[in-house]
C-alpha cells in the first residue's frame, strides 16, 4: 500500500465502514473492500482486511456479550467450516464475477422480497437451510469478504430482538475469520507490513465500531429490519454491478 494522502482517506473511510457494520449497521461495510480495490491489489486488500476485522470483532463481542443465539449458531459455523475450506482451496481459480453475480441476485431478490412483504410474521427457516447458508457466508466471507448477505438471509425472517440479532452477528463472524487466519498465513495474505497497519488502524478502527454500535442502539426494533432489508437491497445492486461492469 503507497502511503501517500489519497490512499491513507481511502483507507481510513475504508476502516470506517468497516466499524459501523461491525458496530451493528449490517451492510455498511460492502463498499470497504471495493474502496481498497482502488488503492492496493486483491491479496493485499483482503490480507489487510482481516486483522482490523479481527479487532473490531473483540470490541463487538464485548459490547454485545452474552446476547447472541446459541442454538442458530450451532446451525450455521458448521456450514461455515466446510465454506471456508472450499473458499481457501478454490481461491485462486474461482470465477469472482459468477460468484459476484449468483450472491447479488438472489440478496437483490430476498432484501425485494422482504420489504414487499411488510412486517411478516417470525419463522425460522429449516436447519438445513442454515447449514447450507453458513456454507455459503463461509464461501463468500473467505473469497470476497462479503458473508453478510447469506447469513442475513437465513436470520432476517425469525425477527430476533436487535441487540440479539446483532451479537448473534457478531460471533458467528468472529468465529468465521478466527477459522480464516491460518488459511490466510497459508496463503502469504497475511504479512508483516499488514499487521504494522492493521496496528496503526486499530484506534480508529474500534472508535467506528463503537460509534456504530451507538447508532443501532438508537434504532428501533421495527424500524432496524427494515434498514437492514433496504441495505441489503444496496448490497445486491452494488454485487450485481461489480459483476456486470
Amino acid at each position: 500500500m503507497t502511503l501517500d494522502l489519497p490512499s491513507i482517506a481511502v483507507f481510513a473511510f475504508a476502516v470506517a465502514l468497516l466499524g459501523l457494520s461491525k458496530g451493528g449497521l449490517a451492510g455498511m461495510g460492502m463498499m470497504a473492500m471495493p474502496l481498497l480495490l482502488l488503492v492496493m491489489p486483491p491479496p493485499v486488500a483482503a490480507g489487510l482486511m482481516l486483522p482490523i476485522l479481527m479487532t473490531q470483532d473483540a470490541l463487538t463481542i464485548w459490547i454485545y456479550r452474552g446476547k447472541w443465539d446459541v442454538w442458530n449458531l450451532k446451525i450455521l459455523i458448521p456450514g461455515a467450516i466446510v465454506g471456508i475450506a472450499i473458499g481457501l482451496v478454490s481461491f485462486a481459480v474461482m470465477p469472482e464475477r459468477v460468484l459476484l453475480f449468483v450472491l447479488g441476485a438472489v440478496t437483490f431478490a430476498f432484501a425485494l422480497r422482504g420489504l414487499l412483504a411488510g412486517k411478516a410474521p417470525a419463522r425460522v427457516p429449516h436447519p438445513a437451510i442454515g447449514v447450507f447458508l453458513g456454507a455459503v457466508s463461509g464461501f463468500t466471507s473467505t473469497i470476497l469478504h462479503q458473508g453478510g448477505p447469506p447469513f442475513q438471509i437465513y436470520m432476517l425472517p425469525q425477527r430476533l430482538p436487535r441487540d440479539v440479532f446483532i451479537g448473534t452477528t457478531v460471533i458467528f463472524f468472529w468465529a468465521i475469520n478466527l477459522m480464516k487466519l491460518p488459511g490466510f498465513i497459508a496463503l502469504g495474505q497475511l504479512t508483516q507490513h499488514n499487521l504494522m497497519i492493521a496496528l496503526v488502524a486499530a484506534p480508529w478502527a474500534l472508535f467506528m465500531t463503537w460509534v456504530g454500535s451507538k447508532i443501532a442502539r438508537r434504532i428501533e426494533v421495527e424500524r432496524f429490519y427494515v434498514i437492514i432489508h433496504w441495505l441489503l437491497l444496496l448490497v445486491g445492486v452494488k454485487l450485481l454491478a461489480d459483476a456486470l461492469l
